[in-house]
């Protein structure tokens, strides 16, 4: 299973921008990624896929805001989110190698190795 590392998170104001980085460990080219996040107190929920042909898709929460992005070479997945709001504060972890994916949500097996994560804090 892909070890990932996530980086690029910090505090913002709401309105602001944050590039979220996924560095994967394996070389191999998953069919789908994606990223989830867990706001403090909350269940960790999938919010962005992409697809290896490119295809991407969000969940409703974050859909025009956040864009999902691969660079195969770098063997990393981005997210850019713009327009932040406080509701988006949480912590934001990354899946390399989702069993499938369907309607923004990364299904991912049993023995994922999740990365330690990285905190978003959207203030008012």
């Amino acid at each position: 299973q892909a070890q990932v590392a996530e980086s690029g998170g910090g505090s913002v104001q709401a309105g602001g921008s944050l590039n979220l980085s996924c560095a994967n460990s394996d070389k191999y080219i998953s069919d789908c990624m994606g990223w989830f996040r867990q706001p403090p107190g909350k269940e960790r929920v999938g919010i962005a896929t992409i697809e290896s042909d490119g295809r991407t898709g969000y969940t409703d929460s974050v859909k025009g805001r956040f864009t999902i992005s691969k660079d195969n070479a770098k063997n990393t997945l981005y997210l850019q989110m713009n327009n932040l709001k406080p509701e988006d504060t949480a912590m934001y972890y990354c899946v390399a190698e989702c069993t499938y994916c369907s309607g923004g949500y990364c299904y991912y097996p049993e023995n994922n190795s999740w990365g330690q994560g990285t905190m978003v804090t959207v203030s008012s």
